[in-house]
């Protein structure tokens, strides 16, 4: 293996790799003499799709260009790859450690909370094995592991030529062309976060209805963006990435909407296609850091890849790009099931578990939030006191632990909170915003009315400052603003707004109406013609 990447290295006149079909020939050696995976079978039409782009597809120069200087490049940074994985586990092993806690890479398993962080050198090594097919695939599906190498992304071009795929792997190429030329040095962080089905000490619990339905959390601040897309806001916010719950969706493969077309323009996002199996219905996916380097313009069949980007995002104390991507997978056509109280709650609780902030720093804030509730004269009792050692990364916020009834001396988890955010602005230090848009009402088929709200409701119990809504024109959310401001001028609570949705949801599901939520709500919103002074109360 070493002598082959050193022949590589030195260029095509020591290597003889100098076109799309030769390199595969080199990729086929190093699999199957160096790493013994012959048993492995890469996608049948990969030889072909290699060959396409590299000795059809790309101008001559660019091929030139490729051989000459990007495949020696790459066969440098992979005989650097021992060596910066030997310093990443060096580093991980004392103190570099992201809020205390492990940080090296390793599987992150699903329902087991934990964090990766990679130097961007690193991830440059690991894509450019994906790019050579370096990795083992056998065990995957066993371990719910998306696919990693990029053998289908290229076999897909052959086998069912689409100028949108094409252009999904120049945004690839141009990614190693950018690290070839000048090597990044910050870092990227993967984080599974997860609320535990079952109580469990120092971090929060899946909620049931009961914690939506008497939530006194105020409903954050609206904006509805109708152009504009997610990944150019230049705020500091949370992104959402409509994710598959195999992170990544069709990325690697045919796929060529929101999270696809995210992965290519900033293809760090990849690297935690390796070690992050599927989520479950109570995990989300956080990651911190990741580059844009492409721009491009269209979607889905129209997708085109439109030339360099630079990024300009400060970076954090982590050397981490302040782009931070929250990955939450909704429903897969769920047609009138999504309506089902059951259904509901796994949605919301998916959004809120992306949008919620497990770390450390938020916990002390959620002591002080404690502290602060004696203010309305509502005193904890011991079970609470006792909740707030700070012991580990989490403070519990289990609903069971608490007391609804107002007679006693406890004060309910929803109460403390409403009363802190009544009390005073929250400080926190991720006091960040959700930046999003029509979450698995695209291709996965839901409810774009419904999905918005969710969205709404979770970010507020989050105590997120605001969401901003980027609507892509969607015909259904023409009204979105009106509605919006509607029910913010009547001051309703994250517990208003979430009864109203289930009641309408258990009307749609029964037949009992046809018609949106927005219309239901608003019934004079289906004229147009009725000033918002002139809308009812809420019922």
């Amino acid at each position: 293996m070493v002598e082959a990447l050193k022949a590589m290295a030195r260029g095509p006149s020591h290597s003889g790799v100098n076109s799309g079909e030769v390199l595969f020939l080199a990729i086929s050696d190093l699999r199957n003499h160096a790493f013994y995976l012959s048993s492995d079978v890469l996608a049948p039409f990969a030889p072909h799709g290699y060959a396409l782009f590299f000795d059809d597809l790309m101008s001559k120069e660019e091929s030139t260009i490729w051989f000459e200087q990007i495949v020696p490049a790459l066969a440098n940074l992979l005989l650097r790859f021992p060596s910066l994985l030997e310093t990443h586990y060096q580093q991980h092993a004392g103190s570099g450690r992201v809020n205390g806690v492990q940080s090296g890479l390793r599987l992150l398993p699903s329902q087991e909370p934990g964090i990766v962080l990679i130097s961007q050198e690193l991830i440059g090594a690991l894509l450019g094995c994906s790019l050579f097919c370096l990795f083992p695939i056998s065990n995957r599906d066993v371990e719910h592991l998306p696919m990693i190498n990029f053998d289908h992304m290229f076999a897909s071009l052959y086998d069912s030529y689409k100028e949108s795929q094409e252009n999904k792997i120049r945004c690839i190429i141009h990614y190693f062309e950018r690290i070839c030329s000048y090597i990044p040095m910050g870092h990227v962080s993967f984080e599974r976060k997860v609320l535990p089905l079952e109580h469990r000490p120092l971090c929060i619990s899946y909620p049931k209805d009961t914690f939506w339905s008497n939530s006194v959390i105020p409903l954050c601040r609206f904006e509805v963006q109708n152009s504009g897309l997610i990944e150019d806001q230049s705020g500091e916010a949370l992104e959402v990435d409509f994710a598959n719950k195999y992170i990544g969706g069709g990325a690697l493969n045919r796929g060529c909407v929101q999270e696809e077309i995210r992965f290519m323009t900033n293809p760090e996002l990849i690297a935690g296609m390796l070690f992050l199996p599927s989520m479950a219905d109570n995990e989300a996916i956080e990651i911190i850091g990741a580059e844009r380097f492409s721009s491009y313009n269209g979607y889905a069949s129209s997708f085109r890849f439109s030339g360099d980007y630079v990024d300009k995002r400060d970076v954090d104390c982590f050397g981490r790009h302040k782009t931070r991507i929250i990955a939450i997978d909704a429903l897969c056509n769920p047609r009138l099931r999504q309506y089902r109280q059951e259904c509901l709650l796994r949605e919301i609780n998916k959004a809120f578990c992306g949008f919620f902030d497990q770390s450390k720093s938020k916990s002390q804030q959620y002591e002080r939030l404690f502290q602060e509730s004696a203010c309305s004269g509502a005193e904890p009792d011991q079970s609470i006191q006792d909740l707030m050692d700070m012991s580990g990364n989490n403070l519990l916020l289990n609903e069971s632990t608490y007391t609804s009834d107002e007679t006693n001396k406890g004060v309910s988890l929803n109460q403390a909170i409403g009363n802190y955010v009544d009390c005073q602005n929250l400080g926190y230090e991720d006091n960040f915003g959700i930046v999003t848009g029509n979450w698995g009402c695209g291709a996965f088929g839901g409810d774009p009315e419904l999905k918005t709200i969710i969205q709404w409701l979770a970010a507020s119990q989050a105590l997120r400052p605001f969401i901003s809504y980027y609507t892509f024109g969607l015909k259904a959310l023409q009204n979105l603003d009106q509605v919006t401001r509607w029910i913010l001028s009547h001051q309703w609570t994250v517990g208003d707004l979430w009864n109203m949705l289930v009641d309408y949801s258990y009307q749609k599901h029964n037949g009992q109406t046809s018609v949106g939520f927005f219309t239901w709500l608003l019934p004079s919103l289906h004229g147009h013609d009725a000033e918002m002074s002139d809308l009812p109360n809420m019922p």
